[in-house]
């Protein structure tokens, strides 16, 4: 594997070969409709890591796991992308939460991201995406929050709202996205909102395909959003040009990074900055489906490039930033989640940049990543069955 500036390739490797073809047919990329990435700066050369310097325990199995958090005292939530939401503790013992919203199943749609209001110690409020179903067989993401009840032998979800809806609705089951996250003082709610295979929308002001938004928890509008004054703009617009953003995630600087499919290879690692326009589909480190070429960023000074791209694709899913003290010399580091690439990415940073670290073959298809209270980390596998294993240090 050679790192050329921050477009990341591998050469003449069969795992390589095997993980792409399996993004073409049954990864989370159905095939759509850019060019191949120009040599830069060499970085260095980096190989898989054949000896893991983690351990790994099966904590429990689920049926087509999306997202985890963790509560306070320990337990966790999981999401099953078919409509149910788990309260799963330490051994893995599971008990279904009811009052679950109605989720229109199928594809890449569902049940899909869950995350702890900054206040959740005294609120007890969660945030869930999902899909839900339009009308004339349209469909799009939805944001909602509600208060998690954990009295008595049945925890429920009570009093859903939704604050948040994916504009337009369209026809197909792609490129959803829906990953949330607050920000660290807690002040802002940002959702990645794919564009839903559609391309154009993800440079139309008038909908929020393509983009990341910003609002307040209640889902209202901040007044300093960057196109709030913009006339033809949705003013919760905070980031455009985007494709299918499946990782969502800030550093300890407070710096919001956000991870994305690209088209046929160039999948990107992005530092999301205010009104920014990351390109897509104008500009693209990959190519279409199709064979047509896309321009790569550095041929538009307008738009904002990539600090990693991977040519060919890792197929990211889950981000996270680790903080931790069981791998202190991780500290820093992000960590990505690979499906086609069925593996778990470190991603290393030196100021702006950003570059991959190591790649450690998982050998299943990893859907979600999270740092747990102890300082492990834990994954999720993607499809039915998918576990989610915790990782320690190897002795």
């Amino acid at each position: 594997m050679i790192i050329h500036g921050n477009v990341i390739k591998n050469i003449g490797l069969p795992l390589a070969v095997a993980a792409l073809m399996v993004a073409c047919t049954n990864g989370d990329e159905a095939p759509a409709t850019g060019g191949g990435s120009e040599e830069m700066q060499t970085l260095t050369d980096i190989s898989p890591v054949d000896r893991k310097p983690f351990e790994t325990t099966e904590i429990a199995s689920f049926d087509e796991p999306w997202a985890m958090t963790f509560l306070p005292d320990g337990r966790m939530l999981v999401s099953e992308k078919g409509g149910k939401l788990q309260l799963v503790d330490a051994k893995g013992q599971k008990i279904e939460i009811s009052g679950v919203p109605e989720v229109d199943y199928g594809g890449q749609g569902g049940l899909g991201d869950v995350v702890l209001a900054p206040d959740f110690a005294s609120s007890n409020i969660v945030y869930l995406s999902w899909v839900e179903a339009g009308e004339k067989d349209t469909r799009g993401a939805v944001v909602g929050r509600a208060k998690l009840d954990l009295a008595g032998q049945k925890p429920s979800l009570k009093n859903l709202k939704t604050i948040w809806t994916q504009n337009p609705k369209v026809i197909g089951r792609g490129h959803f996205s829906h990953r949330i996250a607050f920000s660290p003082d807690g002040q802002y709610l940002f959702i990645g909102s794919g564009e839903r295979q559609k391309f154009d929308p993800a440079q139309d002001m008038a909908a929020n395909l393509g983009k990341i938004v910003r609002l307040y928890p209640d889902g209202t509008i901040p007044k300093d959003n960057p196109f709030v004054d913009q006339e033809g703009a949705l003013p919760e617009i905070w980031s455009l040009g985007h494709r299918n953003i499946l990782g969502l995630a800030f550093d300890g600087k407070g710096r919001m990074w956000n991870q994305e499919m690209g088209p046929r290879d160039g999948d990107e690692l992005n530092l999301v900055q205010r009104g920014a326009n990351y390109g897509y589909p104008i500009v693209s480190e990959g190519d279409h489906y199709d064979g047509k070429k896309i321009p790569n960023h550095n041929t538009h000074s307008e738009f904002e490039a990539p600090k990693v791209a991977w040519v060919p694709t890792i197929a990211p899913s889950g981000l996270i930033f680790y903080s931790g003290g069981l791998f202190p010399a991780w500290q820093g580091s992000a960590f990505i989640g690979g499906l086609a690439s069925q593996s778990l990415i470190r991603v290393t940073f030196d100021g702006d940049s950003a570059k991959e670290a190591d790649r450690f073959l998982m050998e299943n298809r990893i859907r979600e990543v999270e740092q747990g209270p102890d300082g492990a980390i834990y994954v999720l596998e993607d499809g039915e069955g998918g576990r989610m294993l915790k990782l320690t240090p190897a002795n």
